[in-house]
């Protein structure tokens, strides 16, 4: 009931949710949820997409009649043979940064996302902050906040954007290049998409390490089988009932390489490249907002630059984000 519960919550705009304090109403899931909450929620999703699946796999072939007991039979040695011969592969194949980066994604992937609408809404309401500080009192004025971030009032009245050193460090490098005049706007940019693109190939390291990990398993799956049928061949001599069982032994090693590579493996990778998304847009955010702002624009004008950007179902609507930012003044 409780799964159930929680279900309605992220399928409904107009639901109203408590979760202690405070009460939030009308707002677009997972934003309402608390934190603690929605990770929870996500987590169960994940844990329920691969009991479906696996369940589904084995209830049917149960349900027809299967001997479930060849496969627990067989499963550990199998298992041991795919995915031994699998990690070895994926040590060789990946250098210690892609073992050490994927190792870091997957319990990230289990979890919900931390870009949400609030958070978004917090970083577009520190940069107007940043940013109307500098148009009233220069440039000059945020030089402070720029090169000491963590004991800048403007940085700590946001902590959850301003804990971040990923946003804080690609923020304030390019507030400093703005301080210096010595760079345009267009100088700038492309300096912004280098380093948004590089920050893309090393959050998509581990994406391409599990896709090869994905494609290897259903081969090692192919080299347990020939194993099994070589063992069956050497005991042509047994019953016919020893050899039907050692060759449904030899089958099962196929039918698991397939099985993790395209009911775990590949899923979990997806997975993954749907967080590094997210991560990207939020730098896409913040290169739109300060390139608007060195174009001339004022800083209500400019957040809106970067709202455009965000995904829509994490999106604040214009009033929504005028109403936020006019709260934190």
């Amino acid at each position: 009931m409780a799964l159930l519960s929680a279900f309605h919550t992220l399928q409904s705009d107009t639901f109203t949710v408590t979760f202690g304090k405070p009460r939030c109403q009308r707002l677009r899931p997972p934003t309402c949820l608390a934190p603690a909450a929605a990770q929870h929620v996500y987590s169960m999703f994940v844990i329920i997409g691969y009991v479906v699946c696996l369940g589904c796999i084995f209830g049917v072939y149960i349900v027809h009649g299967g001997n479930i007991s060849v496969i627990l039979k067989a499963l550990p040695f199998e298992i041991i043979t795919i995915l031994g011969g699998a990690l070895g592969a994926f040590v060789v194949n990946n250098q210690p940064k892609v073992i050490k980066a994927t190792l870091a994604a997957i319990p990230m992937a289990l979890k919900g996302s931390k870009y949400t609408k609030a958070r978004y809404m917090e970083l577009m309401a520190m940069l107007y902050d940043i940013l109307q500080k500098a148009r009233k009192e220069g440039l000059m004025a945020i030089e402070k906040d720029v090169e000491a971030p963590h004991e800048s009032e403007i940085f700590k009245k946001y902590p959850t954007v301003g804990s971040d050193h990923h946003v804080i460090e690609f923020t304030t490098d390019y507030l400093r290049m703005m301080v210096s005049g010595n760079l345009n706007s267009h100088e700038i940019e492309a300096l912004m998409d280098s380093e948004i693109d590089t920050h893309h190939q090393e959050a998509h390291a581990p994406v391409a390490a599990l896709a090869r990990l994905a494609g290897a398993l259903p081969a090692f799956g192919i080299v347990a089988a020939v194993l099994g049928v070589v063992n069956t061949m050497g005991s042509v001599g047994q019953p016919p009932s020893v050899l039907g069982g050692m060759i449904g032994s030899a089958l099962v090693g196929t039918f698991l390489g397939i099985l993790l590579a395209y009911g775990v493996v590949e899923p979990l990778g997806g997975l993954v490249e749907q967080k590094t998304e997210d991560a990207a847009k939020e730098l896409q955010c913040i290169k739109s907002t300060l390139l608007a702002s060195m174009q001339g624009y004022n800083p209500a004008t400019a957040i809106e630059f970067g709202r455009k950007v965000l995904f829509s179902s994490v999106r604040p609507s214009f009033t929504e984000l005028e109403g936020h930012v006019k709260g934190k003044k």
